[in-house]
């Protein structure tokens, strides 16, 4: 009896030792979880259920996934647990997701010590919930998100001497059509994940509202939240917004000393990827934390409230932070309402919805799998892209017309190939003067073949009045050879390219022609960071100051700068791209977007628009459109209404072209909001750059024509009527008549006025006549028989004056205007001009209406300038082209470029 005592005593502790190593080896429970899972038969569980092998550099990657599930109720949450890997600290640096919208609604990544269950998966939308002790997200994606990677030296710290042994992984299946063929499902993570121990340590803050209540029926809703920040310094560097169907926009703000600072805004419609967080913001001890989600409750007949199904709402912002290991806290968060007052001062931003594209929304996910769209669900589709109030202003008042009497005077202009607008929102005019850019301006290899030439004698930077079109003030001789890009920095400094030069330059706007930085090698083309070849355009950053340039002609890529013209990186579409899109083919154009911290790009040659994250060169959107033909020359950005991008396009030299247009393009929704192109029949030649003031109006610089248009939505702008021989300007609503005061005689007047009176005559006149607008024919007998019966009864010596008097004054004038013109140029005189500083002849050009002067005349006394005045260039345009001046070959520019080849870049 005792020998079998003992042998059950032995057996026992026995047993109980095995348990124990299964809970404290990391390593057993593991090898458990695998053989767990390989055990089910399934063809995707076996194919994504890899070891995990710890290379030499500490470096591994871990699949953490479904074992093949297959729900079989709409809303349904399944939670997995898998075991951290290692017995020593280990550190989560990229996550790779593995899921589709048509799928799985969203997932959560949490880390714990004790989950709810460590064999196959769990139902953890019920009370079973994901961990016994306390849960941190670490990880969350929604609607097709692309994969999120940590900054540099960033980590999520698990395993060793963190709290964090097991991951558990949740989704939530929304809608069960998607498992009507009953396939089984394996999505889930791959955690690229190192032992090497990191300086900064990975948390997460959630944001949450658990309170709010959405009226059925209520236009606007907004949950609000707030919480007082209690803790070490945090450095947020990536955000994500999540809300259900009847969410607009979510945003996140740190409120310091009373001020608001965005840490990221976005629509939960789009992909619910991690966004980058503004750059350069911190959380310390005493600010306060906010976000507010607004939504929609039109459609709904039943109020809605924050829950887990697909028909209750969800308010959160998860911010993505770093902080110093030795303060480490992996998971934050705050679900307390916020006060009225509080959210009083929220920015004017955080209400404004933004615009989801047709493409990415909620009902592709929710039907895709062919499940029949209910009234109910049609409803919710309509309202994830509600019409906004100022875009329905823009689609219907606002189309852009050309301003046809600006400027007031003639510019003197060369080929126009580049513009910007200061900081009062004066237009600057980057020209190339009498310089060309012809067949034989460069060789095979991108040198200048004209230097012999010399640089441009007559300024080539105007800065011009936006509403008459007169010459403010002037610099830039003597310095560039053939001028392209240009942009101005928040000193109201001007950044500039020349393609002939193969540089860029910072110079000042006060005048002085002496350049600030100097980036390249004047004349000598190249391809590594301290030279260009051919470089097309300038942005710069007006945060940091960070320069950006698109080296275009030769070497297609994008360049970043310090604000010292210190070298910082460079890429190219293509390059560094996981999904390796296409090279770019000439990037022309730049513009930098502020309040998203992008940069956009006019990539030419492929005829579209692409985004990227300024700071890192990573790609976000592709804007192509059939209306573009195959060419976008230059764009330009304007953040109202979400962000609008204005694009001029260009004759393709590869038989794809469209009419020449500009475009109004949303930004978020990519749709082309107007079009528009010079009044009157005429026509584009080639629209080089364009840019759009604070107010809306926008100037095309034209390189063909030589000239800048103006082109407004406001109507009052372009009222110019001619009236008898003479153009009066409409520029109020109301027209003003000068009109005699006699009554009822004044209508007698309108004998007198068939007099025309030449425009010349009436700009020197002290009090000018203008006379009343043309009316209709049966109008016009009307007057004609009231002044007939007004007449009758009145002396005949009366009329015989009224008609007398304005026939001697209209003599008068002339005789008086011929006597003052005598005097002051002579019968026959010629004008001429002394040599003086460039502020001195350039604050000349606007000159008069008749006998003005004319800047080609007199650059062509010089030497090296043989061409009367500024001939219209077509050096832009296809080499089939004839002039129509005098009938010789069109000297080609930009389209005799090659494109480049397709494949890697030749850049260093």
């Amino acid at each position: 009896m005792g020998v079998l005592v003992c042998g059950v005593l032995v057996l026992t502790l026995i047993c109980q030792s095995h348990s124990l190593d299964g809970v404290t080896n990391p390593l057993h429970r593991f090898k458990r979880y695998q053989e767990s899972a390989s055990s089910e038969p399934n063809d995707c569980t076996t194919r994504t259920r890899q070891p995990t092998v710890l290379s030499k550099s500490g470096n591994f990657s871990l699949d953490v996934r479904m074992p093949g599930v297959s729900p079989t109720v709409s809303d349904t949450y399944l939670c997995v647990a898998v075991p951290v890997p290692t017995t020593r600290d280990a550190y989560i640096v990229d996550f790779e997701p593995h899921a589709s919208m048509d799928t799985a609604h969203h997932m959560l990544l949490y880390g714990c010590r004790t989950p709810v269950s460590t064999t196959n998966y769990w139902d953890c939308g019920s009370v079973k919930g994901t961990c016994e002790d306390e849960a941190s997200i670490m990880y969350a994606w929604a609607r097709n998100a692309p994969p999120t990677r940590l900054p540099p030296d960033v980590g999520f710290k698990v395993g060793g001497k963190s709290r964090i042994t097991y991951f558990v992984l949740q989704i939530h299946y929304g809608d069960v059509h998607a498992f009507r063929d009953h396939h089984r499902d394996c999505s889930g993570l791959t955690l690229r994940m190192t032992s090497k121990p990191q300086p900064f340590i990975a948390g997460m803050y959630l944001m949450m509202s658990v309170t709010t209540v959405i009226p059925p029926g209520n236009k606007v809703t907004n949950a609000d939240v707030a919480c007082t920040y209690n803790s070490y310094p945090i450095y947020p560097f990536a955000f994500r917004t999540h809300t259900h169907k009847l969410g607009q926009v979510v945003s996140g703000y740190r409120i310091r000393d009373g001020k608001w600072t965005l840490i990221g805004r976005q629509t939960p419609q789009l992909p619910q990827a991690f966004y980058p967080a503004t750059k350069g913001i911190n959380v310390k001890y005493g600010d306060t934390l906010a976000a507010r989600c607004v939504f929609t409750g039109e459609g709904r007949t039943t109020k809605t409230y924050i829950g887990g199904t697909s028909n209750d709402e969800m308010c959160n912002f998860y911010m993505m932070y770093y902080m110093e290991s030795r303060h480490a806290a992996p998971f934050q968060e705050c679900m307390e309402d916020g006060s009225k007052e509080l959210f009083q001062n929220i920015p004017p931003e955080a209400n404004v919805p933004i615009t989801v594209p047709p493409e990415m929304m909620m009902h592709h996910m929710m039907h895709s799998a062919g499940a029949p769209a209910t009234p109910e669900h049609q409803d919710d589709m309509a309202l994830l892209q509600p019409k906004r109030e100022e875009e329905e202003v823009l689609d219907q008042e606002h189309h852009l017309d050309e301003v046809t009497d600006w400027p007031e005077s003639p510019l003197q202009l060369g080929q126009v190939s580049g513009l910007a607008l200061d900081s009062d929102d004066n237009l600057v005019i980057f020209h190339r003067g009498d310089h060309q850019w012809g067949v034989n301006s460069f060789d095979n290899s991108g040198k200048y073949q004209q230097q012999s030439l010399g640089p441009i004698q007559q300024s080539t930077i105007l800065v011009v009045d936006p509403v008459k079109g007169s010459v403010l003030k002037a610099s830039g001789r003597n310095m560039f050879y053939l001028p392209h890009g240009i942009t101005t920095d928040k000193d109201n400094n001007y950044w500039v390219t020349d393609v002939a030069l193969h540089q860029v330059f910072k110079l000042s706007s006060d005048g002085r022609d002496k350049p600030l930085v100097v980036l390249g090698e004047a004349f000598e083309p190249g391809s590594d960071k301290e030279h260009f070849c051919k470089p097309t355009d300038v942005a710069v950053d007006p945060v940091t100051g960070n320069v950006y340039v698109s080296d275009g002609y030769c070497n297609a890529r994008i360049l970043k700068f310090s604000p010292e013209g210190k070298y910082l990186s460079h890429w190219g579409a293509g390059s560094s791209d996981r999904r390796r899109r296409v090279q770019f083919r000439i990037p022309h154009s730049l513009v930098f977007l502020p309040e998203r911290r992008e940069l956009c790009v006019a990539d030419r040659e492929n005829g579209r628009i692409q985004c990227f994250v300024a700071e890192s060169g990573e790609f976000v959107k592709e804007i192509k459109k059939q209306e573009f033909g195959g060419e976008v020359f230059a764009i330009s950005y304007a953040p109202v209404h979400g962000g609008l991008i204005y694009a001029v396009n260009g004759e393709s030299a590869y038989g794809r072209s469209a009419p020449l247009k500009g475009f109004v393009i949303n930004y978020s929704t990519k749709e082309i909001l107007d079009d528009f192109s010079p009044e009157n029949a005429q026509e584009f030649g080639m629209p080089h750059d364009i840019v759009v003031t604070k107010d809306g109006r926008v100037f095309v610089g034209d390189a063909a024509t030589d000239s800048v248009l103006k082109f407004s939505s406001d109507k009052a702008e372009h009222r110019s009527v001619k009236k008898g021989g003479i153009e009066v300007q409409e520029i109020e609503e109301t027209e003003t008549i000068i009109q005699t005061r006699l009554k009822p005689q004044h209508r007698v007047e309108v004998a007198v006025a068939k007099v025309q009176i030449p425009v010349a005559t009436q700009q020197k006149t002290a009090e000018p006549v203008q006379e009343q607008p043309q009316k209709p024919q049966q109008e016009d007998d009307k007057e004609k028989t009231l002044a007939k019966q007004s007449a009758q009864g009145v002396s005949p010596a009366v009329i015989t004056t009224l008609l007398f008097i304005p026939l001697v004054v209209v003599i008068s004038i002339g005789v008086l205007i011929r006597y003052r013109k005598n005097r002051m140029y002579g019968d026959g005189c010629e004008v001429k001009l002394e040599q003086t500083s460039s502020g001195g002849i350039l604050g000349k050009l606007r000159g008069k209406a008749a006998g003005g002067l004319n800047l080609g005349n007199f650059f062509a006394t010089h030497k090296g300038y043989t061409r009367q005045g500024f001939d219209r260039l077509s050096t832009e345009g296809s080499d089939q082209e004839k002039d129509d001046e005098n009938d010789t070959d069109s000297e080609n520019e930009e389209y005799s470029a090659p494109p480049p080849p397709v494949g890697p870049s030749s850049s260093s």
